[in-house]
């Protein structure tokens, strides 16, 4: 029996890659979306990558913010993201203390290991994308195509950190990805296709789509 083929993914940090770069976004009003990020992200979704998110969220562990708020603020991202065409996915975040010493805070591998056992992920055909080295490191370690783009925190040492490729956005990242995709490129420019209701018979409502749930 054939083993199911492995989706493909594209990991993108959040403050300073889709939203503006804040220390700490502590609720929904403090949460924007950088220019061009929505379009960035359904490039990527009709190109067939799926999108996920991994953000570091010490906030929490730091007692500055519940977790309730965090999906307040995330329930804003999808809204947002939304008025463009585009979705998010999947979320992936830690909640932790640096000092916590865990295995889901970047730069460690644990939410990107996660996020490939549970979307079934070819994570050598993936990319990720931050604003950071720590949010190189990952994908990097993991085996990914890795993005550092330039719309976030400001720049630090790299301490051995390689990016296969830097940008000044998530933007110019998605069109570089592309651009390295021509199978897929077409599928990003398609427009989307609108379902059509079959007419039902006198009397009876049409039946409205089913809602895709996010994991």
């Amino acid at each position: 029996m054939k083993k199911p083929a492995q989706s493909r993914a594209v990991f993108l940090d959040r403050d300073g890659t889709i939203a503006r770069y804040r220390v700490y976004c502590r609720s929904p009003q403090e949460f924007d979306l950088l220019p061009g990020a929505g379009t960035a992200i359904r490039s990527l979704n009709r190109a067939g990558f799926l999108v996920i998110v991994m953000t570091n969220q010490s906030a929490i562990g730091r007692g500055m913010m519940t977790r309730m708020t965090l999906e307040a603020i995330h329930q804003k991202m999808h809204r947002e993201l939304a008025k463009f065409g585009a979705r998010v996915d999947g979320v992936y975040f830690c909640p932790h203390h640096p000092d916590d010493g865990c295995v889901c805070r970047k730069p460690q591998i644990g939410m990107i290991t996660q996020a490939a056992q549970e979307w079934n992920l070819s994570l050598k055909r993936s990319y990720a994308i931050g604003d950071r080295h720590l949010d190189v490191q990952p994908g990097q370690a993991a085996g990914a195509i890795t993005i550092l783009v330039r719309s976030g925190h400001p720049p630090e040492p790299a301490n051995g950190v390689m990016p296969a490729h830097e940008a000044d956005s998530l933007e110019q990242a998605a069109v570089w990805i592309l651009s390295r995709e021509p199978k897929l490129r077409h599928r990003a420019k398609a427009p989307v296709k609108k379902r059509r209701v079959k007419p039902q018979a006198k009397r009876r409502r049409a039946k409205s789509p089913a809602k895709r749930r996010r994991r």
